[in-house]
């Protein structure tokens, strides 16, 4: 499973942005989409 984000930029609203893709041929959509939450709050961006 590769996850690849892009386009990271501050922003005022949500103190960043950024463009989150993954490959899903063999976990699925929602399964990338769990995963890139865990990555997300494993580095701190989610309380």
């Amino acid at each position: 499973m590769q996850i690849t984000l892009g386009r990271l930029r501050e922003d005022n609203l949500f103190d960043y942005k950024f463009v989150g893709l993954s490959h899903n041929t063999l976990r699925g959509a929602a399964g990338g989409a769990v995963l890139t939450a865990e990555l997300i709050k494993k580095l701190g961006y989610l309380d």
